[in-house]
């Protein structure tokens, strides 16, 4: 299982197109959903072999379109020399006996949606099988009139140990300068033992480590905090643990997230996680894995998806951020091109940061004041939307701050405007697009009336 690092590309932020009309429904295409590689571990000394979960989706691409109930067919021959396959209800295998190929049946997509759950296949490695052996999964689906393209799954035999750890409950409600803490089960689902293991934490800049253990190393980013965390507990194959975290939350969260991974403990791994940048060890008491008394109790009573060594918590908080927008005033002759700056101010109390979707904090909209072009704007962080029959009849840019802001920030767009003609006055509306899906600032922004400015020239 690769382990997947949590990376400081979160500081990006990639430009939508704007201005793409709606999509026809005779353009949708069908996908599957599944993952690329999975590795099953070889039977432990002894014992039989952990099953590892294929979850395979069918998603669409205009959820304006509704799409009806489907098929999918999964063929398994590639791996069936040694691994074993379970099917779920809604499959109905080619044959009784060792079935390489069944067909399932998958719900529709009502608009509104776009993905739905085709199947849950369990692989377990078969006994006595050759430790290098792999194949694919491979995958085709149709939906009414649409076909998906193929997929496939790259399965392969692992002997060693494999560390997963259950996804924590996102938290919401949760108030400034309280506590909280972030709880999840480690369990080691290969065929050997890990001496010890090497646990990655991220806190966004609203959260804090309540402590800094001393067997763990910190460094502070714009974005928040990572720690490397070297833990001494041995972890036998089928054994479950518990991994606590205890968090403070700041005055300036707002949207929050926490990262955790683990991994078998390796010096090359501790140095490749090290990256190259400055660590401080911490000084206070030792994290430790705790030993769960029993399956049940690591579950809270249902089953857990220990397949996965990465694992994302969202933590909102109760909070706001005022942003405030700023416009400028410029003065030239005819034929002159001046510079206007629009400039975006998080007033806080909270920082703004969209972690997960990598939403800008806000859009800025403006059109070119009356007498003037538009001929230059930051083109990573702006676009245009040409003059059309459906839009406006004049061209609109709109301009995107980076995707977090921190308390008392501010992010600036310089325009270059060509004065065609004077006109005394001349003035612009500049104002945020408040009911972006992906990150709405009317949900926290308590005054939008401060979020609309003017470019005046002349």
């Amino acid at each position: 299982m690769k382990h997947r690092l949590f990376a400081a590309a979160l500081a990006g932020c990639a430009l939508a197109a704007v201005g793409a009309g709606p999509v026809h429904a005779t353009s949708d295409q069908l996908w599957i959903s599944v993952p690329s590689e999975t590795v099953l571990p070889v039977p432990a000394a002894g014992g039989g072999a952990s099953e590892r979960t294929l979850d395979v989706r069918v998603t669409h691409d205009n959820t304006e379109n509704g799409v009806p109930a489907g098929q999918l067919t999964v063929d398994v021959s590639e791996i069936a020399a040694f691994a074993q396959v379970s099917w779920p209800a809604n499959c109905a295998p080619e044959s009784a006996v060792r079935a390489v190929r069944a067909v399932c049946d998958f719900a529709g997509m009502p608009a509104g949606t776009d993905s739905t759950a085709a199947a849950l296949l369990g692989l377990r490695a078969l006994p006595d099988t050759e430790p290098d052996a792999s194949g694919y999964v491979r995958y085709s689906a149709v939906a009414g009139e649409l076909t998906a393209y193929p997929a496939e799954t790259m399965v392969s035999l692992g002997d060693g140990p494999d560390l997963g750890l259950s996804q924590a409950e996102n938290q919401r409600g949760l108030r400034p300068g309280t506590n909280t803490h972030v709880g999840a089960t480690v369990a080691n689902n290969g065929s050997r033992a890990v001496d010890r293991t090497l646990v990655s934490l991220y806190a966004s800049y609203g959260l804090r480590f309540q402590e800094r253990n001393s067997n763990c190393e910190y460094r502070d980013h714009a974005i928040g905090t990572f720690a490397l965390c070297v833990l001494d507990e041995a972890v036998a194959p089928g054994e479950r643990y518990e991994l606590t975290s205890p968090l403070r939350v700041g005055r300036q969260a707002l949207y929050e997230r926490f990262d955790h991974s683990v991994l078998p403990y390796s010096d090359a791994a501790l140095e490749e996680a090290r990256g190259g940048e400055t660590w401080t060890p911490g000084t206070g008491p030792e994290l430790d894995l705790r030993p769960v008394a029993s399956r049940q109790a690591a579950a809270g009573g249902k089953d857990l998806d220990l397949s996965d060594n990465y694992r994302s918590v969202s933590l909102d908080a109760r909070n706001t951020a005022d942003l405030k927008v700023t416009g400028s005033k410029v003065r030239g002759a005819a034929g002159d091109t001046v510079t206007a700056r629009v400039t975006v101010t998080n007033r806080g109390p909270a920082w703004v940061a969209s972690l997960g979707a990598g939403a800008a904090v806000a859009t800025v909209r403006f059109q070119a004041p009356q007498g003037t072009t538009v001929v230059g704007w930051p083109e990573e962080e702006c676009a245009e939307q040409l003059p059309s029959e459906e839009g406006p009849a004049v061209a609109t840019y709109f301009c995107r701050t980076p995707i977090h802001l921190r308390d008392k920030a501010s992010h600036s767009f310089d325009v270059r405007l060509r004065i065609d003609e004077v006109v005394r006055g001349a003035r612009t509306t500049i104002e945020t697009l408040n009911d972006d899906p992906e990150l709405s600032i009317r949900k926290f922004d308590p005054n939008l009336r401060n979020n609309k400015a003017w470019i005046v020239v002349n």
